[in-house]
């Protein structure tokens, strides 16, 4: 997997400050999507092994308490990207007690292979479907248009 952009402190791609992850890949490519740097598998810089293991200490710092893990792209639900995205999370689970994950991807829920259900398994809230630049609404907080769903899977009542 590659990635496009991390950012260790981010109070814009989910609730609270949190570490947030740009993957590159998208096979969606949305009319008037903003992130369209993204769209290609090979653009950005190789997900290492180090790079995972900043964002778990970046997630268990405690100079500046984060939240939680943000993971966008591009999408995280990649055919080819859901393999280190699982690998993350299942780390995040064990290592960053409390710390919630979003996940934004272009997939609906309901047609989520048993791979990517994996994931949708781990995380606690998911933003699904394409952008619809036709159902644009700047208002909507957590997502782009109005056909997107946030699906709250688990909620912890101290974040």
């Amino acid at each position: 997997m590659n990635y496009h952009n991390y950012y260790p402190v981010d109070i814009v791609n989910g609730p609270g400050t949190r570490v947030t992850l740009f993957v590159s890949g998208c096979v969606h490519q949305c009319k008037g999507c903003y992130n369209k740097s993204t769209w290609r598998l090979d653009a950005g810089h190789p997900f290492t092994q180090e790079m995972e293991d900043k964002i778990i200490s970046d997630l268990n710092d405690t100079r500046i308490k984060r939240r939680g893990l943000s993971l966008s792209g591009g999408d995280p639900l990649h055919p080819q990207n859901v393999a280190a995205v699982l690998k993350l999370v299942k780390r995040v689970r064990q290592e960053c007690v409390g710390k919630d994950i979003w996940l934004w991807s272009g997939y609906l829920l309901s047609e989520l292979t048993p791979e990517q259900q994996q994931v949708a398994n781990l995380i606690d809230v998911m933003v699904d479907g394409k952008y619809e630049q036709a159902q644009r609404n700047p208002s909507l907080v957590w997502k782009g248009s109005e056909n997107q769903v946030i699906h709250y899977f688990k909620l912890d009542s101290d974040n």
